[in-house]
């Protein structure tokens, strides 16, 4: 296996650990407003997210970073191309951010209120435009040989578009509602394993929905029908799914969110599987489509970042490890008279 092919690999884990991470926080913050009945049960959800949001998006910035080190043409013609809803997402993450550090800074219900506004857009959005931005290029973006994009963002928001969109919000909504879950007690923890039973029914809907308009709309299926052992990747992230509904049910309610973090890594890199070996297929003409052989980094900078990935992602993980098992007790009434508490 070439170092292209290798890192092209990794790039795909790195983007679905991200969303398994990353996902839980934001579909708490995506659920907030519709869920949390009083200011106490806003901070206990704040606190399940606290330990964990700035570590989670660490990923998301590795794999830009990856992206750039290791398919800096790709990553040029992407943050050009993908330019209006990257700038969006950025703000997004920006306003979630300080909303965490700023809502408890003043006691006035309308600051708060302002805040906990901004950390809903800051979940919400991120959400919505990862979906639209992965779907797109799953489908293929209209960018001719020189990498102009074809089109604005009226152009993304297309059918397909908006059906990975659409995914992305109800996986991680129901994501968060798991997290959440394990992280209470009570009344929220009822009320959160609830709305998880809710949103299964809605997350296979869209899970079905998107599978047929990959399959009329796009050539994700391509490989898979070329190497038919690809489709396990496919029915890993089915038992991701039916195990998520199985587990909620008998009240193993961490087990359930393991098996929705399968169903979402497990989607994440049935598409990226699918478009190989293409980073960014276009739409218009695949001779213009960047792939592992035409942006990829020189084989020593791949080596390179291979000898210090091999070193420090293990670090990260053990890390990631570290402050999950340190956390993983519920938010109590009690955790939040803490000082570091939201």
């Amino acid at each position: 296996m070439d170092l292209g092919t290798i890192w092209f690999i990794l790039w795909g884990v790195l983007w679905a650990v991200y969303f398994i991470l990353d996902g839980f926080d934001l579909g708490i913050g995506s659920i907030m407003p519709f869920f949390a009945k009083s200011n106490e049960e806003k901070r206990i959800m704040y606190n399940a997210m606290g330990p964990f949001w700035d570590g989670n998006e660490v990923w998301l910035i590795t794999a830009g970073g990856v992206t750039f080190a290791a398919f800096p043409k790709t990553y040029a013609v992407m943050f050009s191309a993908l330019y209006t809803p990257l700038m969006l997402l950025l703000f997004a993450l920006i306003l979630r951010g300080v909303s965490f550090e700023f809502r408890s800074k003043i006691d006035s219900p309308g600051w708060r209120k302002l805040w906990d506004t901004c950390n809903f857009l800051g979940s919400f959005l991120p959400a919505l435009l990862l979906g639209v931005a992965f779907a797109n290029i799953f489908k293929g973006i209209p960018i001719d040989q020189d990498g102009i994009l074809h089109g604005n963002l009226l152009t993304l928001l297309n059918p397909y578009g908006l059906a990975g969109g659409l995914l992305f919000v109800a996986l991680f909504a129901h994501h968060g509602a798991l997290w959440l879950a394990f992280k209470s007690e009570g009344d929220i923890h009822d009320r959160a394993v609830a709305l998880a039973g809710k949103l299964w029914p809605v997350v296979a809907g869209l899970v079905v929905l998107f599978l047929v308009m990959s399959l009329m709309m796009t050539q994700l299926f391509a490989n898979y029908l070329v190497n038919p052992l690809l489709f396990i990747i496919l029915l890993v992230a089915v038992a991701g799914l039916v195990l998520t509904m199985t587990y909620r049910k008998a009240g193993r309610i961490l087990a359930s969110w393991g098996a929705s973090a399968v169903l979402i890594g497990s989607a994440a890199l049935f598409g990226v599987v699918g478009i190989f070996p293409a980073l960014l297929p276009s739409s218009l003409n695949p001779a213009y489509s960047l792939t592992i052989q035409n942006s990829s980094s020189t084989p020593m900078t791949l080596a390179i970042m291979l000898g210090v990935a091999l070193v420090f992602v293990p670090i990260v993980i053990a890390y990631q490890i570290w402050t999950m098992r340190t956390f993983s007790h519920p938010v109590t009434k009690a955790d939040l008279d803490y000082e570091e508490a939201y």
